[in-house]
């Protein structure tokens, strides 16, 4: 079953004047059916540029990245990592590292 969305006459007569004004605009005037055929899509036209859009942005990918886990460990000892202020976690790694002779 499909429903018509209902539309008060503010919104019909708001709409009639917001088309009205687009039509009206001389510096921008509707396609014709000839330039809607003629349209092709930009990956066709313009192939380079749209690879840079669909290229992903930030940083490049590891060849090992890190592996997010939940391990629990007792409260006084994350404090006390914590307390050893900002890459706290960066030094655990290191000293897991450094203990498991992976350094």
């Amino acid at each position: 079953m499909t429903t018509k969305r209902k539309t008060s006459d503010a919104f019909d007569a708001e709409d009639a004047a917001i088309t009205a004004a687009a039509l009206s605009d001389p510096d921008n005037p509707p396609l014709t059916e000839e330039q809607i055929a003629e349209m092709r899509p930009m990956a066709e036209v313009l192939p380079e540029f749209a690879a840079l859009l669909r290229s992903r942005p930030g940083r490049p990918k590891k060849d090992a990245p890190k592996v997010a886990l939940s391990l629990r460990l007792d409260p006084d000892l994350i404090e006390a990592m914590r307390r050893s202020g900002p890459g706290w976690q960066a030094r655990v790694n290191a000293e897991l590292r450094r203990v498991y002779g992976l350094a």
